[in-house]
């Protein structure tokens, strides 16, 4: 299973590597899992929010898309001009996030990289979460704000706040593998995970 996590300028940067490191552990596991930190354009690091220089794998393929393609976010509501904000306004993230879900990939937002999904289009009459200064904004749109850690509404997921990427990631991992690695994988972080998803 191919996963890729979909870096940007501006991105924060636990929404992205806290997934990272849970599937890679995962994949230490035997989870059947290739993870990648991918760009739109070509380009070998990234600045994320907090000024960390991240290193590029490759760039995200929107025709024969990853299976699961993860979006952080980061820089919202300060609307940067670096972060999910600017994305949504130049439009190129949002209209990629389409074309790899009408692909075949599921989709999984972290924070407020579940506006990206908004805006484009992705959350519209279905279940959604988003960081809590966010969710006013997320009920503008036509999303159904459900009040919950983890929103699992099949091809497309959305997480709260920054340290839900981890529950986030970790519920796919129970979810595509088993809940033993998953199990194993939080023991290893020494993370205690929080039992607030809602599958649709």
């Amino acid at each position: 299973m191919r996963i890729d996590i979909l870096c940007y300028d501006g991105f924060d940067e636990l929404d992205a590597i806290g997934p990272y490191e849970v599937f890679q552990s995962a994949a230490a596991f035997d989870a059947p899992f290739d993870v990648r930190l991918v760009t739109l354009d070509a380009r070998e690091t990234v600045t994320a929010s907090h000024g960390l220089s991240v290193g590029i794998d490759g760039v995200l393929d929107t025709e024969q898309p990853a299976d699961i393609v993860v979006v952080p976010g980061g820089g919202w509501n300060t609307r940067s001009e670096k972060g999910a904000w600017a994305e949504a306004e130049k439009g190129a993230v949002p209209a990629a996030l389409v074309a790899v879900h009408d692909a075949g990939a599921t989709v999984a937002a972290v924070c407020t990289g579940g506006m990206l999904l908004a805006r484009a289009g992705l959350t519209d009459g279905r279940p959604a979460v988003t960081h809590a200064s966010a969710l006013d904004e997320l009920r503008e749109t036509a999303a159904t704000v459900v009040d919950a850690r983890i929103v699992d509404d099949g091809d497309i997921l959305t997480a709260g706040g920054v340290t839900s990427g981890l529950d986030l990631a970790l519920h796919l991992v129970e979810r595509e593998a088993n809940e033993e690695i998953a199990t194993r994988v939080a023991t290893e972080l020494e993370y205690e995970r929080r039992d607030a998803v809602r599958e649709y």
